[in-house]
């Protein structure tokens, strides 16, 4: 499976703790990951309305 090319990056970042669920939300709408790689990488779905 192909990832987006900031996926490993956010990962890391929401795994340690750098980055809230927030920011991983945020990076969806810039295009950095998907919404299906958000939902992976948080365990949340994502809602495009939030």
């Amino acid at each position: 499976m192909e990832r987006s090319k900031h996926f490993e990056k956010v990962k890391y970042y929401y795994e340690e703790g750098f980055w809230n669920i927030r920011m991983v939300y945020n990076v969806v709408a810039k295009g950095w990951i998907t919404p299906d790689e958000y939902e992976e990488i948080t365990g949340e779905k994502y809602n495009k309305e939030s």
